[in-house]
């Protein structure tokens, strides 16, 4: 098998692997319902009113989006106009570098989101406004289905609390952000710029969660194990799967290093091609 070949199928396993990773939120969202699980009417955790997000769908997205976007392609570049970051690979430097970072995030997004619906559909906590949702006609005791008599998909909607999806996909992405500038921006200039950067992403996560119980559509611990969620998955896939924090050697080190040490007597130690295709080049004790 030629190398273009094995590159090739390199790419064709990792959007197999994120598509695999995203069928749980695929199936769960389009073809199932969630959990029913009994509801009684004096259940005061249930009985708040019915308020508008503070941060919608296409805020969140607009949010996230624009912040991975800005802060990715700009790090990579930099890294890349700088020769601080290698690739083998005999396409673009920088769509490479691109590529793999981005991969990264997306097959993390979609365990999140997947490992988020599993719950949600599994265990089908109604949310503190449930009852205002429902809008039930005779309510004593347990309450029916039958008695709802607001709109069907929203009354579903209204059965997904646990664990807040908002808090879990927010702190992933901005955690995962956060991360990564960690291990880019490590220039001297970039000392109080670095915790600044990483202190809105998470302060945003968090703001997120926060509102989601001042909306009534989260309990505290709905919003709790989301960010928990996030956070882990962020760290996992961050430590794992990511090479953000491998050490690297500049290009031009790599080819200058063994030479110079070559002329100075001093033996080294050429590790091939790394996990990603980068190289590293290694001074060997003696």
């Amino acid at each position: 098998m030629t190398e273009q070949r094995k590159k090739k199928l390199f790419v064709l396993v990792d959007v197999l692997c994120v598509i695999v990773a995203s069928l749980p939120y695929l199936v769960l969202t389009i073809i199932s319902s969630p959990y029913k699980r009994r509801v009684h009417c004096d259940d005061e955790s249930i009985k708040y009113p019915s308020l508008p997000d503070t941060i919608t769908h296409v805020l969140m997205a607009t949010v996230t989006i624009s912040c991975t976007i800005i802060i990715i392609t700009s790090g990579e570049a930099y890294l890349v106009y700088t020769k601080r970051l290698h690739s083998n690979s005999g396409f673009n430097q920088y769509m490479s570098a691109l590529y793999k970072v981005v991969g990264t995030f997306m097959f993390g997004a979609a365990v999140s989101q997947s490992l988020t619906d599993l719950a949600k559909y599994t265990i089908g906590r109604p949310r503190p406004n449930f009852l205002a949702v429902c809008k039930p006609e005779v309510c004593e005791g347990y309450l029916l289905d039958s008695n709802c008599t607001g709109d069907p998909r929203d009354v579903t909607e209204s059965r997904l609390s646990f664990y807040s999806g908002h808090s879990s996909f927010g702190m992933y992405c901005m955690l995962f952000l956060a991360l990564y500038v960690q291990a880019r921006m490590v220039t001297k200039w970039a000392r109080l710029l670095r915790p600044t950067v990483q202190f809105f992403l998470v302060g945003f996560a968090l703001y997120v969660g926060y509102t989601r119980v001042s909306d009534y559509k989260h309990h505290w611990s709905d919003v709790l194990v989301g960010l928990l969620q996030g956070a882990l998955i962020a760290i996992v896939n961050v430590r794992y799967v990511s090479d953000f924090f491998k050490q690297r050697v500049p290009s031009c080190v790599q080819t200058e290093e063994p030479e110079r040490e070559a002329l100075e007597g001093k033996p080294s130690v050429q590790i091939g091609e790394g996990e990603h295709g980068n190289h590293y080049t290694y001074p060997r004790v003696v």
